[in-house]
C-alpha cells in the first residue's frame, strides 16, 4: 500500500513570521546574510561562503557570463547554464574570471554595414546606447569605430544609412591598451578627457573590454562582491548526468569554483555515479551541490553520496509544470521544512554540515525571508533574475509594456533533456516547462538591494543579526485563507486605480 503523508504540503504564502524582542542593536545595516554555500565539519570554515544567500538558476534564460559577473559583484553565486556546449560553457567560465572590475566586454556590437533602423532596434533590446563598430560584428573584433546617440539625429537621416557613413572612427578615438592600463589609469584618463566611455585594445587593434564613467562610483560601492584569493569573482556551472567525464575537466581548467547537478529529481543513481565520480577523480577540492529533493530520505541519499550542498525543490518553479505533467513533487515550504531537520539531525550524528538551497517557490520577496527562516542556507532564483538586464534572454516591448523572455529547461525552446534524464532515449519525450515572459525590471543591483534590505528589516523584527541566530529565533504561524487576504491591502480605492479631477 502506497505510504500517505499525514499532513498536506504548504507553500510559502502560507506562513507568516511573528515577530520578536528587537534590542537596540538590531538595525540593518548590522546584520550579516553571510552563509556556507558548501559543506564543512564542526569546528572548521566552509571552503566557500557567500556574502548574500542568492545564487541564480541553471537556466538558459538567466545564467551565463554577465549576470555572474554582476552577482558576484554583489555577493551572490551564478550557475552558468549546462544545456550548451562544453566549450561555451568553459567560455562562459573563463570570462567571468578573466574578468576585471570595472572592465565591461562590449554586449552591443555592430558592424560598419549595420543599418541605423538595425541600431535602433538593437538598442531597443539592450538599452545600451554605446555601440562598438567592430570588422566582424563580435565583441572582440577589431574596432573600427564607436556609435554613440550623438553620431545620428532621426530627423535628418534615412533608417537605412549605415554606421559606417556616422559612427566616430577609431582615429578619433581616445582608447588605451588593454594589457598595461589598471583601472585607475583608465578612470583618470576618462576624467582627464571628458569621456563616457573609454575602450581598451590590443596590439592588434581589437576590442577588449570597455571602461564607462557611469561605473566608477559603482566600483567603490561594492563591498560585499564575492572574490577569490586571486581577486577574481567566484562562479558556479551547472553539470549533467550524461557527460560529467567530459564536461568537468573543462570547467575546472575554465576556473569554475563549484559545481550543481543540474536535475528535475536527485534522488537517484545517476547522480550519486555522478558524485563519486568527480570525487574519485578530481578530489574533495572539487565542490559539488546536487538534487533535487524534497524529503528527509532524498536528502539522506545525496549527503551519503557525497554532495557538497543539495537543492530541494520539485515543480515550485514559476516555468514549471512537472507536477502538473507527472504528478510528482511538494509544497516548497513542506519540503524545506523537512529537509532542513533532515539536515540538522544529520549534523548532529555525524559532525558534518550540509547547507541546504531553496529552489523554487517565490512568488515575493516575504517568501525569500520565510525560506531562510525555515532553514534553508541560500536560495536558487529563477524568474527573480531572469527579469533584469544582466540575464540573458531578450527584451521585448508588447502593448507598450517591457518584458523579458523566459523559458523553462524543460520548455521544448530549451529541450535540455539531461535535465530529466531517466536513462532512455537522449531526448526530451514531453514538456516539463513553458516559454514565458516576465516584466521587464532594470538592473540586477537596484531591484536585488531592495530585496535585501526586506529581509534583513524582517530579521531585525524577529531580533535576529546572522542567519543562523534568525533560524534560531524565528517564530511562524500557518494561515488561514482569510488571513492571506487580510494581509493585502482590502476594502479600499487604491489611488492609482483612478484619475482624479479636483475642483
Amino acid at each position: 500500500m502506497a505510504f500517505y503523508y499525514s499532513e498536506p504540503s504548504h507553500t510559502f504564502g502560507e506562513y507568516l513570521l511573528v515577530p520578536g524582542y528587537s534590542s537596540t542593536d538590531c538595525i540593518p545595516k548590522n546584520v550579516s546574510l553571510k552563509t556556507p554555500l558548501v559543506k564543512f565539519s564542526r569546528g572548521e570554515e566552509p571552503k566557500l561562503s557567500m556574502n548574500i544567500p542568492m545564487t541564480s538558476a541553471i537556466m538558459q534564460a538567466v545564467s551565463n557570463d554577465t549576470m555572474a559577473i554582476a552577482l558576484a559583484r554583489e555577493g551572490g553565486v551564478s550557475f552558468i547554464y549546462g544545456s550548451q556546449s562544453i566549450k561555451d560553457q568553459a567560455a562562459m567560465v573563463a570570462r567571468v574570471k578573466s574578468y576585471k572590475s570595472g572592465f565591461v566586454s562590449s554586449d552591443s556590437n555592430i558592424k560598419p554595414t549595420t543599418t541605423l533602423g538595425e541600431i535602433l532596434e538593437l538598442l531597443k533590446q539592450t538599452g545600451h546606447s554605446t555601440m562598438a563598430v567592430t570588422e566582424d560584428g563580435k565583441p572582440t573584433g577589431k574596432l573600427l569605430g564607436i556609435v554613440t546617440s550623438r553620431d545620428y539625429r532621426l530627423s535628418r537621416m534615412s533608417l537605412d544609412e549605415q554606421a559606417g557613413t556616422f559612427m566616430t572612427p577609431f582615429e578619433k578615438l581616445i582608447y588605451a591598451d588593454a594589457d598595461s592600463t589598471t583601472l585607475p589609469m583608465a578612470n583618470d584618463l576618462i576624467w582627464e578627457h571628458k569621456l563616457n566611455m573609454l575602450p581598451l585594445v590590443d596590439k592588434k587593434q581589437r576590442l577588449r573590454y570597455m571602461v564607462f564613467r557611469k561605473d566608477y562610483t559603482d566600483n567603490k560601492e561594492n563591498e560585499f562582491e564575492l572574490i577569490d584569493k586571486r581577486k577574481r569573482y567566484i562562479v558556479g556551472a551547472g553539470i549533467n548526468t550524461r557527460d560529467y567525464a567530459e564536461r568537468v575537466p573543462a570547467l575546472i581548467k575554465a576556473g569554475a569554483d563549484v559545481l550543481c547537478i543540474d536535475s528535475s529529481e536527485g534522488f537517484s543513481e545517476w547522480q550519486k555515479l555522478t558524485l563519486e565520480y568527480i570525487h574519485e577523480n578530481f578530489g574533495s577540492d572539487v565542490k559539488v551541490g546536487a538534487g533535487n529533493v524534497v524529503d528527509a530520505e532524498g536528502f539522506r541519499f545525496l549527503a551519503d553520496a557525497g554532495a557538497d550542498f543539495i537543492k530541494v525543490g520539485i515543480g515550485g518553479g514559476s516555468i514549471c509544470i512537472t507536477r502538473e505533467t507527472k504528478g510528482i513533487g511538494r509544497g516548497q515550504a513542506t519540503a524545506v521544512i523537512d529537509v532542513c531537520n533532515a539536515r540538522d539531525q544529520y549534523f548532529k550524528e555525524t559532525g558534518v554540515y550540509i547547507p541546504i538551497c531553496s529552489d523554487g517557490g517565490i512568488v515575493f520577496d516575504y517568501h525569500m525571508t520565510l525560506a531562510l527562516a525555515m532553514g534553508a542556507d541560500f536560495l536558487m532564483l529563477g524568474r527573480y533574475f531572469a527579469r533584469f538586464d544582466e540575464s540573458p534572454s531578450a527584451k521585448i516591448q508588447i502593448n507598450g509594456t517591457y518584458y523579458k523572455e523566459y523559458w523553462g529547461e524543460g520548455s521544448n525552446r530549451a529541450r535540455n533533456w539531461q535535465r530529466y534524464d531517466l536513462g532512455g532515449d537522449k531526448k526530451l519525450s514531453f514538456e516539463e516547462g513553458v516559454d514565458s515572459y516576465v516584466p521587464y525590471a532594470g538592473h540586477l543591483k537596484d531591484n536585488l538591494q531592495v530585496s535585501l534590505s526586506k529581509i534583513r528589516s524582517t530579521m531585525c523584527n524577529c531580533g535576529a543579526l546572522n542567519l543562523e541566530e534568525f533560524r534560531d529565533k524565528a517564530k511562524i504561524t500557518l494561515v488561514s485563507e482569510t488571513s492571506i487576504v487580510e494581509g493585502g491591502s482590502h476594502d479600499v480605492i487604491l489611488r492609482d486605480q483612478f484619475s482624479v479631477t479636483s475642483r
